[in-house]
């Protein structure tokens, strides 16, 4: 009889560090599906992998990945290994298949973009509602497609002469701003009980040497 996904947590633990299973709890308290990272066509790998590092960083789990132009290809020497701890989603349809796939889940797609055409950072109410935050390519930014599907629009406020900023920067900026705020409001923004066995089980497969085996067994 197949184990439940307690029941394998519970088994594969026990060939863990206890260090590493308490790391594993407390990270989890802080991932957020709440807030997700979109990436259409990014073509430099250091700039893919080092997004995928920012989100590891400040909790956000899933990234899904626009690549019917450019394939994503991820460095490792940029990205460190953060990739395994996230849940990446990739696409080859159009980018109005799929953000009308993150609308249909509950998602406000929210288009990022140099211009002040929308909010600002800093006026951006986070607290609306669930956000898909759509970044753009290097040199050209977001198709015309993706921004004629998304229901509002965020820029960083520019001080000095510079129009806009690397695309790895603005989400780090961006993720950061917005990971803080949605920590200081109530709203529900952690991960459900299931959804967090769930990556309990994934992270633990990853971690234990053998562990298909194990689980077989």
């Amino acid at each position: 009889m197949e184990k439940s996904v307690k029941e394998q947590i519970e088994y594969l633990s026990g060939f863990a560090l206890s260090r590493r299973v308490s790391m594993f709890r407390r990270r989890l308290a802080e991932r957020t599906r709440y807030l997700t990272v979109c990436l259409e066509n990014i073509y430099q790998s250091q700039n893919a992998s080092a997004v995928l590092r920012t989100c590891d960083a400040f909790g956000i789990q899933d990234v899904h990945i626009l690549e019917n132009i450019n394939a994503y290809n991820i460095n490792p020497d940029v990205s460190l290994g953060s990739e395994k701890w996230l849940t990446l989603q990739r696409y080859s349809v159009t980018p109005t298949v799929a953000l009308e796939q993150l609308r249909a889940k509950g998602y406000r797609l929210i288009a990022t973009c140099p211009s002040e055409k929308g909010l600002s950072l800093d006026e951006f109410d986070v607290s609306a509602g669930k956000c898909a935050l759509i970044f753009g390519s290097e040199l050209t930014g977001l198709s015309d497609e993706a921004l004629s599907c998304a229901d509002e629009f965020l820029y960083i406020p520019m001080r000095g002469f510079v129009e806009s900023l690397n695309i790895s920067v603005s989400a780090a900026i961006i993720l950061h701003a917005l990971s803080s705020n949605l920590r200081a409001h109530k709203v529900c923004w952690q991960l459900s009980e299931d959804e967090s066995e769930e990556l309990m089980l994934q992270w633990l497969k990853l971690s234990v040497k053998s562990s298909k085996r194990l689980l077989d067994c």
